[in-house]
């Protein structure tokens, strides 16, 4: 049972979809936009002249873009050649040969040109060649005749195609000729002999050449050699002799070079290609080659040998890789050696490229097309195609060499503007465009999207955006909290979240925000985390009879809210369920196991988001006899331990074992299990040797040598496992020399005058005998020197009093009392590092702009690093800021360059400071003296964003601004930059833009109205340019939400408990209780009359609440009311309610005050005719009344 790894490609998946998450944003294509070139052939296109010409070239851009071409600089007018056709909304060239033609005749220079009303963009200059495979000229070779053990080169001379051939040596009769260190093809196509031996002439050598376009072999005439020979028998048995030359009576002779001639030539490579070196020499033996760079290793991460060392071949070659290189050819006779120097040049590449410019009216930017090369290459800007120079005179626009730099950019700026770059090997053509648009932000993904994602992976969420100037993009999560950024998170260019690791807290809504000064967008992502899919009971690999049912197990826990499929696999195939099989969710079942059901099954547990597998392995046992019904009948059980065990026909290296079975308890015995324990390194531990099948009782055992045995054996049925045997009798093998050597042989120095050999012991059953020791062996590289030995019984050994870094060859060979072991390999080690004793001297110091230096030095001769050259090194630190008033770190720092380089950048540098820099070589043991103090300044650069930017609003009309001055000025400020905008929801008014001095901190806003809030972004300026900005909103009003009726209806009803009349009201309302106070009391101290109904004259009625209650209405003479209850002006008596009911006051009812808060209610009592009767009640509603009820 095994879980196997993940698969590979689900984390390349991720990997995969992270490229280009840091390229520019690009404008939607509803939007106008000049052209921009999407697709073109590459700049040397070879054709098949058997096929239509295509050349491609297509573009982008609103309006669609026309095209037309030239050909050497000319206009190619399409439509005048009945041949030539152009594809429709494309400028891709189709030259039709279906009717007649000679491709040859369109051979030469093409270039596109892709044009809208806003600008031209151009394809690279692309140079058309038609394919050539010429035939071989004929001729007669006559047979060569050649001395044994004489050096031979068959020359192949193919004929020049277009591309070259490619070239292979064969037979007459098509049989490839064999090739080995002494017969081998060069570079060139030459087949070089290094010396002829008599068995060459049994063959012929034809060269054959392959054409790419054509698919078709031309074949030379063979040659035919003659071997002239001293021994006139081609005895094969001479040809394994141990000096087969001398038997054969070829004389030995030192090695020479067949090719390149001489001891000396210089190659020349362009940085990137591969560099190819090639040594083949003669010789009798047949010579080594070995392959060195002077003054260094080789690249170990780039160089590679070929052609049986012959070939040294270098990939992707960079400026380090020049120098002078030599191969030594070596026999026993001799050698020799030749040097070849190598010059890197190069042609253009980008160290800058120019991007698309995307601007608003009124911002600035610069294109910047910066390139490297060998020589130096040229810059050249053009402008929609034409010559800078020529083209009309732009105000806004300044060029300054490798830069363009636009101000106050106007809608009229729109261009397309080209960088040619280039020098002797090449060119580069960059296209940007300079686009003037006044876009507010938009989001460009469909909204509200859903993410699920598997908890504890890693994971991304798009928010693509547009808007000019650039929106800035923030992450929100569930609406609040601060910008996500650092952390778990990491925000890309393009406004992609990474979120690195998922856990269930990072589930919720995610809402990015692009804003400029135009306005803002933003979008939701919901982000559903869900827990992964795992198989807990995984299938355990079994053993079944033949026609008995096996189950395998594949129980799974996987996200309920996710669909879960489980798939099975056999022998890494889809299963084919069957009628003997039956699928369940967590389990697989096979009945009637046959033979062909044995392998390998894997049970793969699948959700839409993620997957996991468990792998077991069934093995089909062929039948056994089968008892008779009635045992079959019985219970089964273990098998009981096997008996007897006894050891016979003992052998130097094996011996056989022999034992009685114990009874199968009606199970049958389907293996033996057979383990040994040895008392010598691990006495107690048993370990299985070897499984035999249950019809055996006696096996033959391989031994190793030295080692005292013991056996068990374990019987096993479809039951389970017996107890294991009782030992048997103790066998010990005689010992031997050991038959391997200790692994990870090393030499390293600890101190500058040793070398510390270390080595892995061997484990104790690859000791093959008694006192296991190392011979340890030594001797400086390439001095012939005697070699150095010593016994060691560790696994270390240290070597004293050596030079200081120099190679040694190491051996280290084990042996014990019975002998040694086979001959070890050689590992060359080296011995202590020492500090470097000289400085990189002339170094040169470029400013490349205000943050990053590039350095340039001599290389320290090698005997000076005495060690590994690691690195060169530059500490630099901070001396002063040329702002004399800003104090600065003077921390020392340091920017490292691996390997033996010449040159290096040193970025993230203060702007408009004084630095010192020192430079030293490093090597393992560390650093050498420090080179001159070198002493430079960084020009000027845009500030950083001014500090604490506060937006305060403490009043309707006017809002007050207050900023510190930025952290980093980067140079001397000039001043600053205010760019404000009133809005009122989605709507945006006029933009207004302030400029300050640089000492002014403060600013007072004016609003227009009370009720639009306001939009601010700041920015400091230096003589560079503008810096980074820092943007701030004011203060949203409580009403803003409805912002006209707050204003229509009260405009200080934002805080109206600061109103006059609302103060006057509250004072009103107190007064008036204090009277209704006053009054109860004075009503409460003297009484009064109250007319009665008497309940003979005026019954009530049914609906009085009082005569369900059983409650009547009387008086006694001084009418006055029971205690605990209240009479009102009808004489009523009410059950006694709260003094302070809202009624009683005039607030229950409706219409008790006006908008402006006066009271209505009735301050008299209406005295009628009827009420001095008392048979009429008071008004009920009035609030006199409710007083006089209180009383």
């Amino acid at each position: 049972m095994a879980r196997p790894q993940p698969l590979p490609w689900v984390h390349a998946a991720f990997l995969l979809c992270l490229l280009g998450l840091g390229r520019a944003i690009k404008i939607p294509m509803d939007l106008s936009q000049p052209p921009t070139i999407t697709k073109q052939s590459v700049k040397d296109h070879i054709v098949d002249p058997r096929d239509n010409i295509l050349i491609e070239c297509e573009a982008k851009g609103n309006p669609a873009p026309s095209f037309h071409w030239t050909r050497n600089s000319k206009f190619f007018n399409v439509a005048k050649d009945p041949r030539v056709s152009m594809r429709r909304r494309s400028g891709t060239l189709v030259i039709d040969f279906r009717s007649g033609g000679r491709p040859e005749e369109y051979e030469g220079e093409y270039q596109c040109f892709a044009r809208n009303k806003f600008g031209t963009a151009l394809s690279n200059r692309i140079h058309l060649q038609v394919s050539k495979s010429p035939l071989w000229p004929k001729e007669n070779l006559d047979p060569v005749v050649v001395q044994e053990g004489a050096p031979l080169t068959l020359q192949c001379n193919p004929p020049p195609g277009l591309p070259s051939p490619v070239i292979f040596w064969m037979s007459s009769s098509m049989e490839p000729i064999p090739q080995d260190k002494r017969v081998s093809q060069g570079h060139n196509g030459d087949l070089y002999f290094s010396n002829v031996m008599v068995q060459d002439m049994q063959t012929d050598y034809s060269c054959n050449a392959r054409f790419h376009f054509t698919h078709t072999i031309q074949q030379k005439n063979p040659f035919t050699l003659k071997v002239l020979t001293n021994h006139p028998y081609n005895d094969s048995s001479l040809r394994n002799h141990p000096d087969m030359y001398s038997a054969r009576g070829v004389a030995e002779r030192t090695p020479s070079f067949l090719y390149p001639p001489g001891t000396t030539s210089s190659q020349m490579v362009l940085r990137g290609m591969d560099l190819l070196l090639e040594c083949i020499a003669s010789g009798v033996p047949t010579p080594d080659i070995a392959w060195y760079k002077k003054g260094g290793d080789l690249p170990s991460d780039k160089a590679k040998f070929e052609n049986f060392n012959k070939a040294l071949r270098i990939t992707n070659v960079s400026e380090e890789d020049s120098g002078e290189y030599f191969c030594l050819a070596s026999n026993k006779m001799g050698s020799t050696r030749r040097t070849i120097s190598v010059r890197v040049k190069a042609a253009p590449y980008w160290l800058d490229e120019p991007k698309n410019l995307i601007l608003a009216p009124g911002e600035d930017g610069r294109l910047v097309c910066r390139a490297n090369g060998n020589p130096k290459p040229t810059v050249q800007w053009m402008v929609n195609g034409e010559p800078l120079q020529s083209a009309p005179p732009n105000p806004n626009r300044e060029v300054a060499g490798d830069t363009i730099i636009f101000r106050d950019t106007q809608i009229s700026s729109r261009a397309v503007y080209q960088c040619n770059t280039s020098n002797e090997h090449g060119y580069l053509l960059a296209n940007a465009f300079v686009s003037v648009l006044d876009v507010p932000p938009r989001m460009l993904s469909p909204r509200n999207q859903l993410i699920r994602v598997i908890l504890y992976n890693r994971t991304r969420l798009d928010c693509p955006f547009f808007g000019s100037p650039i929106p800035t993009l923030r992450w929100f999560k569930n609406g609040q909290g601060s910008n996500l950024d650092g952390g778990n998170y990491h925000v890309y260019e393009n406004g992609s979240l990474e979120i690195k690791m998922i856990r269930k807290e990072d589930q919720g809504i995610y809402t990015c925000v692009a804003t400029n000064i135009l306005g803002k967008a933003e979008n939701q992502v919901r982000l559903e985390v869900k827990d992964p899919t795992r198989i807990y009971r995984m299938p355990e690999d079994q053993v079944a009879k033949r026609g008995t049912t096996v189950q395998l197990e594949c129980r799974v826990k996987h996200d309920p809210s996710l669909k879960l499929t489980v798939s099975w696999l056999k022998d890494d195939e889809p299963l084919y369920i069957g009628n003997r099989m039956k699928k369940e969710d967590d389990s697989l079942t096979i009945f009637g196991v046959a033979e062909r059901d044995q392998g390998s099954y894997t049970c793969i547990a699948s959700t839409e988001l993620d997957q996991d597998l468990a792998k077991a392995y069934l093995t089909v046992l062929a039948d056994q006899t089968t008892p008779t019904n009635r045992l079959a009948a019985l219970p089964k059980g273990r098998p009981d331990r096997p008996r007897d065990l006894e050891l016979t026909d003992l052998a130097e290296r094996s011996v056989r074992l022999t034992w009685i079975p114990g009874d199968d308890n009606n199970s049958p015995i389907t293996d033996y299990v057979v383990q040994f324990e040895e008392d010598q390194f691990q006495p107690g531990v048993w370990h299985d040797h070897s499984k035999f099948p249950g019809s055996v009782n006696s096996a033959v055992l391989q031994l190793s040598p030295y080692v005292n045995y013991q056996f068990r054996v374990i019987a096993v049925n479809e039951v389970g496992s017996s107890h294991p045997s009782l030992p048997s009798e103790r066998y010990r093998t005689s010992g031997a020399a050991p038959e391997s050597n200790p692994s990870d042989v090393k030499g390293e120095g600890s101190r500058k005058n040793n070398m510390e050999i270390t080595w892995t012991p061997m484990n104790a059953t690859s000791a093959f005998g008694p006192n296991l020791r190392y011979i340890v062996k030594w001797r400086r590289r390439e001095t012939r020197e005697t070699w150095n030995n010593v016994t060691v019984w560790g696994s270390r050994y240290v070597v004293g009093q050596t030079p200081v870094y120099v190679p040694y060859e190491i051996r280290v060979q084990a042996e014990n009392d019975f002998g040694k072991g086979p001959e070890p390999d050689t590992v060359i080690g080296y011995s202590g590092e020492d500090y470097p004793r000289a400085a990189p001297t002339d170094v040169k110091i470029r400013v490349l702009n205000s943050t990053a230096i590039s350095l340039q030095w001599n290389r320290v001769y090698p005997d000076t690093v005495q060690g590994q050259l690691r690195e060169y090194r530059a500490y630099y630190w901070r001396e002063s800021s040329l702002l004399k008033s800003l104090w600065v770190s003077q921390k020392r720092q340091q920017a490292s360059f691996p390997g033996d380089r010449l040159r290096g950048v040193v970025p993230r540098l203060f702007p408009y400071s004084s630095y010192k820099l020192e430079m030293v070589v490093a090597n393992g043991r560390g650093d050498g003296p420090r080179s001159e103090t070198k002493e430079f300044t960084t020009p000027e650069g845009v500030p950083s964003a001014p500090r604490r930017f506060r937006v305060r609003q403490p009043s309707l009309q006017t809002i007050n601004l207050e900023w510190d001055h930025p952290e980093h000025p980067n140079g001397i400020l000039t001043g600053y930059s205010l760019r404000y905008v009133p809005f009122n929801g989605t709507k945006l008014g006029k933009q207004v833009v302030e400029n300050f001095s640089p000492n002014q901190t403060k600013f007072t806003v004016q609003r227009a109205d009370p009720v639009s809030r306001y939009r601010f972004t700041l920015s400091a300026r230096t003589q560079v340019g503008t810096g980074e900005a820092v943007t701030e909103e004011s203060p949203a009003s409580p009403n803003e939400a409805t912002p006209t009726a707050a204003y229509t209806n009260n405009r200080a009803k934002a805080d109206f408990t600061t109103q006059g009349w609302f103060i006057g009201l509250m004072c009103a309302i107190a007064l008036l209780v204090l009277i209704l106070l006053i009054v109860c009391f004075i009503k409460r101290s003297r009484g009064g009359k109250y007319p009665v109904r008497e309940k003979k004259d005026v019954p009530l009625g049914p609906e009085d609440p009082k005569e369900e209650d059983g409650s009547f209405d009387y008086s006694d003479e001084d009418n006055k009311p029971l205690q605990g209850s209240q009479t009102s002006l009808d004489g009523t008596i009410k059950q006694q309610e709260s003094d302070d009911s809202l009624v009683d006051y005039g607030e229950g009812g409706e219409g008790q005050f006006n908008e402006d808060g006066s009271f209505i209610g009735q301050y008299t009592v209406r005295k009628d005719k009827e009420e001095t009767e008392g048979n009429e009640s008071s008004e009920a509603t009035s609030p006199v009344n409710a007083i006089y009820s209180l009383a």
